[in-house]
């Protein structure tokens, strides 16, 4: 019963870190079949992986105390929760039962700092180390490791794991020191660029011909950041994201609305963002991943947040009518992945279908796209948008969801199964 009340309050303390989706990786058995797990295979689930398969993690912290007071969290030093810790042995002892019971793929763990930065990785690591080499467990492992911890274990840790992550949690070193006084932006940067180049050196030694067997390293890291715990706009929330990925490789910058806690600290708001604030930067984070985009295309010259009543690519579009219609038979990829309600599988098919005829709206409807969004914004073979004329005022109107639609999104903010699913498979 004791370990039951402790999984009781350390998986739900998990909840609110959301950087724990999987990275696909493949993790081998070496040992004839004796190994425990495999990173692959498919479940009931709550992570995904980059090519959409949804995995099945336990999401754990090892400790539930924390040295650390950051505002915004509800394990900080001064906040009255109920408090727990697992020893490594019973995290351990744990994913084992439930992976041999099929409820789960691998193990997310994390935890608060206790007695210091380098004792907490140290047990960390002792989870991990004890699954692999005790175990023999080969399923997918992900741990949070710590800036403030020692460079020699971080890479530690990413022997054991497939990925690992730091979360930056907020996007400036103002934010930082106003809410997280015992953390600092350049720590944590530095500890993602010695990651970033344990990453390369590894791959580096993966693909080097002839070359012994390299040492095991993370396949990635990524992090998190709270989105209406400070007065952060989008597009600093987004010019951070974006240095995050052309700077140190991340796979996944996560965004996570705050939401209130018990007993708040007066330096945070009342009430948290809506939900579609969240579900708008997870589109403008494919954007700039996949699409071409820059921050400064995607947020509005005169507004620093995104539109929460328009995708951020449909935004921009009607922002920019003068580039529009576009030819679906000539334009460049570039020019096709602009154009609204096209993903990038949409324009693959297009550049592949149109080396054999000239595109149709007939073609454009059997290759499953929105042809409601993508019409006023398109010339196709048989078709140019007189109708939907582009310098219509109403236009904007016309992408506009109801009225009780926009209430929901804003007041009582619930995403449907329609925006997660654009959100991991990026038809945007």
């Amino acid at each position: 019963m004791e370990l039951i009340r402790k999984l009781e309050v350390l998986a739900d303390a998990a909840k609110y870190d959301a950087s724990c989706a999987s990275s696909g990786a493949a993790r081998k058995d070496s040992l004839g079949g004796k190994g425990v797990g495999s990173t692959g295979g498919m479940g009931i689930c709550h992570s995904y992986t980059p090519d959409g398969r949804c995995v099945s993690l336990l999401k754990l912290l090892l400790t539930n105390n924390c040295i650390y007071d950051c505002h915004y969290c509800i394990n900080r030093r001064s906040s009255n929760v109920r408090r727990a810790f697992f020893t490594p042995e019973e995290v351990v002892q744990i994913t084992l039962d439930f992976y041999k019971r099929n409820y789960i793929e691998g193990l997310f763990l994390s935890s608060g700092i206790i007695r210091s930065a380098d004792h907490t990785m140290e047990l960390v690591i002792d989870v991990a180390r004890k699954l692999r080499e005790t175990h023999h467990f080969r399923g997918y492992i992900h741990l949070k490791t710590i800036p403030e911890a020692s460079p020699a274990l971080i890479e530690l840790a990413g022997r054991y794991a497939d990925r690992i992550s730091l979360n930056i949690e907020l996007p400036s070193e103002k934010s930082i020191a106003a809410l997280a006084p015992e953390k600092n932006l350049a720590r944590t940067q530095n500890a993602m660029a010695h990651i970033r180049t344990k990453i390369d050196e590894s791959f580096a030694a993966k693909t080097k011909p002839g070359g012994a067997k390299p040492t095991p390293f993370a396949t990635g890291q990524s992090t998190q950041m709270i989105v209406g715990a400070d007065d952060s706009t989008d597009s600093v929330i987004l010019q951070r994201a974006d240095i995050l990925y052309t700077g140190f490789k991340l796979r996944r910058v996560y965004y996570s609305g705050f939401s209130p806690i018990p007993e708040p600290s007066a330096l945070l708001p009342i009430k948290p963002p809506p939900l579609v604030r969240e579900h708008r930067l997870y589109q403008a984070d494919w954007l700039l991943r996949f699409y071409g985009f820059k921050v400064d295309e995607i947020t509005d010259p005169n507004s620093a947040n995104l539109d929460l009543a328009l995708d951020p690519k449909l935004a921009w579009a009607l922002r920019n009518r003068q580039r529009f219609p576009i030819d679906v038979n000539r334009a460049s990829r570039e020019e096709l992945l602009r154009i609204p309600g096209l993903g990038v599988r949409n324009v693959e098919r297009i550049l592949g279908a149109r080396r054999f005829t000239r595109l149709r709206l007939s073609d454009l409807v059997l290759l499953r796209l929105s042809m409601k969004k993508i019409m006023p914004f398109i010339i196709a073979a048989d078709h140019t948008p007189t109708l939907f004329g582009l310098d219509d005022n109403s236009l904007r109107q016309r992408f506009l969801p109801p009225p009780k639609q926009l209430e929901l999104d804003f007041e009582n903010p619930a995403p449907s199964k329609a925006d997660v699913r654009s959100v991991i498979s990026g038809e945007i």
